[in-house]
């Protein structure tokens, strides 16, 4: 499975796809993380790939994405033409109000408003995403996905993280 989670520098993109290679390591697949980012750290364009496999993996990078997690608009209009006809697409539709036309299945989440809202912070969308992304696809177990989460993030940040998680699962059973 073939997975680019796509928006801006800031949003978690890149340390969102650290989470799920590890997460998928975990859950005994293999997997391979790549990133890009603009030259500032924050506001330009980030994406993070992660090729999942219960086999070998020939080729690190994505060429057609079975899932794209779009954070933002530009992120979405930017990388639809890269996502299979059967993919899914997975969109903050908080932050991105023109879900753009594909013949993939789309999964609207409201995530930078529900981090904002319910965790007081908007910087927990990218988990939260992670969360629906665990829940709609079900490539991942949900113990390897906090397993993960667990070991990323200190003690003091591990219970918000692990709320978003969940609240993204939440959302995406919603739908």
């Amino acid at each position: 499975m073939e997975i680019r989670i796509s928006g801006l520098g800031g949003q978690g993109v890149v340390l969102a796809g650290q989470i799920l290679g590890r997460a998928a390591v975990y859950s005994g697949k293999n997997a391979v993380q790549t990133q890009s980012y603009g030259a500032e750290a924050r506001g330009s364009a980030a994406k993070s790939e992660v090729i999942i496999s219960d086999g070998k993996i020939g080729f690190p990078m994505v060429r057609k994405c079975d899932v794209l997690i779009a954070m933002n608009q530009e992120a979405a209009e930017k990388n639809i033409s890269d996502l299979k006809e059967d993919g899914r697409l997975i969109i903050d539709n908080s932050v991105a109000k023109n879900i753009p036309e594909t013949r993939a299945k789309t999964f609207k989440i409201p995530a930078t408003q529900t981090a904002e809202t319910e965790l007081g912070e908007k910087l927990y969308a990218n988990i939260l995403m992670l969360g629906a992304f665990t829940k709609i696809t079900k490539i991942i177990d949900k113990e390897s996905m906090i397993k993960a989460i667990e070991d990323t993030f200190p003690k003091k940040k591990l219970e918000k993280n692990i709320a978003a998680f969940n609240k993204g699962t939440q959302l995406a059973d919603a739908l």
